[in-house]
């Protein structure tokens, strides 16, 4: 008698191959090549693990998948114009699925998800860009919108003391004074 397949899963399993992965990377277990990125001078090699950038990123796929083992199973991989700190970033986002980065990198991030090809960082880049861009569309309205209320108080103001108080008014009402030119007025009638 045969018994109905079930399904075994693990919700761990995924970020738990990404904690190891990324431990043995900072310590240099069983990593399999070394990006060296310059920038304007500043360089910085960072060791790291092929399949793991060949799964994240179409470019090192492209790279790897076309090299020929010349040196060995170590290779190196030479980025230039690639700002360390990005990189860096960008190798904790694939090996962690996160990285927090200052707000005026975002758009950098963006850039370097654009070109080594980095589907899950570009997606997140623009998100996190939408975000930000409706968060700050919601300001702008918000503080267009308390202005108006500013402007229509004011208005509604003046409306009110204009209705109280006519500026053409030729008659006097209690508790206010007869402008300088009533009397001369009245006197001119008389004539």
């Amino acid at each position: 008698m045969e018994s109905n397949p079930v399904l075994l899963e693990s919700k761990s399993s995924p970020i738990n191959l990404l904690n190891e992965m990324q431990q043995l990377r900072l310590l240099g277990h069983l990593c399999d090549v070394t990006v060296s990125v310059e920038y304007q001078g500043v360089r910085a090699e960072f060791p790291a693990h092929k399949a793991v950038l060949a799964a994240t990123s179409k470019f090192f796929k492209e790279v790897f998948l076309n090299e020929k083992s010349v040196d060995g199973p170590r290779s190196n991989v030479f980025l230039n114009e690639v700002q360390v700190a990005d990189f860096a970033s960008f190798l904790e986002f694939v090996y962690t699925a996160r990285v927090e980065v200052e707000e005026d990198r975002v758009q950098r991030m963006l850039e370097i998800a654009e070109k080594l090809k980095c589907l899950d960082l570009s997606e997140t880049c623009f998100q996190l860009k939408k975000q930000m861009l409706e968060s700050v569309l919601l300001e702008l309205q918000n503080f267009s919108e308390s202005q108006n209320s500013e402007e229509e108080s004011a208005t509604h103001l003046s409306v009110a003391e204009a209705e109280l108080d006519p500026p053409d008014s030729s008659v006097a009402r209690p508790g206010h004074r007869a402008s300088p030119e009533e009397p001369a007025a009245k006197s001119k009638e008389k004539m």
